[in-house]
């Protein structure tokens, strides 16, 4: 074997890895819509239509969707394929009627330091 055979196959490795994106998307990109930021969340829809084989890697978002909600950063983690690749794929998940997404839950309010301060010295006086 030869140097030039030795180092072919790290070659080939890296390739796979720069192609497997455009692969998997077809090409395509996201528009400029922020739909999908990396907090918002996508589960399996209650009645999934019924349509032709899915990739193997969508058939792997719904599989991890199916348990609850799932931000798309840890959807992202979770099958270790970059970010923008898990935003096309759950957004043509969305339209083909597989996922449902909906915005985060907001962060709480702020509440009155009042009130807390009366929740307190009502604990404080009945249990001691």
């Amino acid at each position: 074997m030869t140097t030039d055979d030795e180092h072919e196959p790290e070659l080939t490795h890296e390739a796979a890895e720069l192609v497997r994106p455009y692969v998997i998307t077809n090409g395509r990109d996201l528009l400029d819509d922020d739909r999908f930021s990396l907090i918002t969340l996508v589960t399996v829809a209650a009645e999934p239509p019924r349509t032709k084989p899915l990739d193997p890697e969508k058939l792997r978002l719904l599989e991890l969707c199916s348990g609850g909600f799932l931000s798309i950063a840890e959807i992202a983690g979770h099958t270790r394929l970059p970010v923008g690749v898990v935003r096309i794929l759950v957004s043509d998940l969305t339209q083909e009627g597989h996922l449902y997404s909906r915005a985060p839950i907001p962060s709480a309010q702020l509440v009155d330091r009042q009130i807390l301060e009366e929740v307190l010295n009502g604990l404080q006086a009945r249990f001691g």
